[in-house]
C-alpha cells in the first residue's frame, strides 16, 4: 500500500448502480485492505418488496438491518478493521432506507431497534459518497439486468438520494466525502479513478463535496 491513510474503517456509499461493490473491491486490492460486501442477494424479501412495497416495507427493511448487523458484528469479532476494512455500506444505509420507505410510526420502531443494535458497532471513519444523475443510475440499473429492479421508479431514487445527503451532513462520529462523479467512469477512467483515489486519502473535512 503506496499512500499511508489516515483511516482505517471506510465505506463505499451510494444509490443502487452508483458502482459501491466495484469501487470498494478495487480500493481493498489497491490498498491491500479487508473487503466486506453486503449479502442482498440472501434477502428473500427483496424481489416482493418492489412488486408491493407498502406491504413488504417493514419486512425488507427489517431483514436488511439484521443482515448488516450480523455481518458486521462477526466482521467485528475477527478483528478485520486491522490495518484497514473497506465495505460496500454502513449500518447507516439501514436508516437511510427505512427513512424513505416506512410509515412513521414503522419508522419511529425502527429507528430504536436500529439504535440499540448499532450501539456497540464501530462506525466508518470515512463514508465515501458516489453521486451521480438520475439518468445514468436509471441507465445503469437497466444494464445490470435485475427484473425486480426495473420497477424502481425516478421519484423513489430521489427521495433516497435527499435522505442519504441530509443523513451524512448530520451523522457524528466520523467524516464524510461526497463525490459527484459528473460522466465520468471509474472503470474507464483511470485518472479519474487515481484522482478518487487522492481525494479519499486526503479527505480532511468532516463534510465534503467534491466534483471528479
Amino acid at each position: 500500500m503506496n499512500t499511508i491513510l489516515p483511516y482505517r474503517y471506510i465505506a463505499v456509499e451510494g444509490l443502487i448502480g452508483a458502482g459501491k461493490t466495484t469501487l470498494a473491491r478495487r480500493l481493498a486490492e489497491d490498498w491491500q485492505g479487508r473487503l466486506v460486501l453486503e449479502e442482498f442477494d440472501d434477502n428473500p424479501f427483496l424481489p416482493r418488496f418492489y412488486e408491493d412495497p407498502e406491504r413488504f416495507a417493514f419486512s425488507v427493511e427489517l431483514s436488511f438491518l439484521a443482515q448488516r448487523y450480523h455481518q458486521l458484528k462477526k466482521v467485528t469479532h475477527q478483528d478485520l478493521f486491522q490495518p484497514l476494512t473497506i465495505a460496500d455500506y454502513s449500518l447507516g444505509k439501514s436508516l437511510v432506507f427505512a427513512h424513505v420507505t416506512l410509515q412513521q410510526d414503522e419508522y419511529a420502531l425502527f429507528r430504536d431497534l436500529y439504535t440499540i443494535m448499532y450501539g456497540d458497532l464501530p462506525r466508518p471513519e470515512l463514508i465515501v459518497y458516489l453521486h451521480l444523475g438520475l439518468d445514468r443510475l436509471k441507465d445503469r440499473i437497466r444494464s445490470r439486468g435485475r427484473n425486480y429492479e426495473q420497477r424502481i421508479g425516478a421519484d423513489y431514487l430521489m427521495k433516497l438520494q435527499e435522505r442519504y445527503l441530509d443523513h451524512l451532513q448530520k451523522q457524528s462520529g466520523g467524516k464524510s466525502l461526497v463525490v459527484d462523479l459528473g460522466d465520468h467512469d471509474l472503470l474507464a477512467e483511470p485518472q479519474a479513478y487515481d484522482r478518487l483515489k487522492d481525494l479519499i486519502a486526503g479527505a480532511g473535512a468532516r463534510y465534503q463535496v467534491v466534483r471528479l
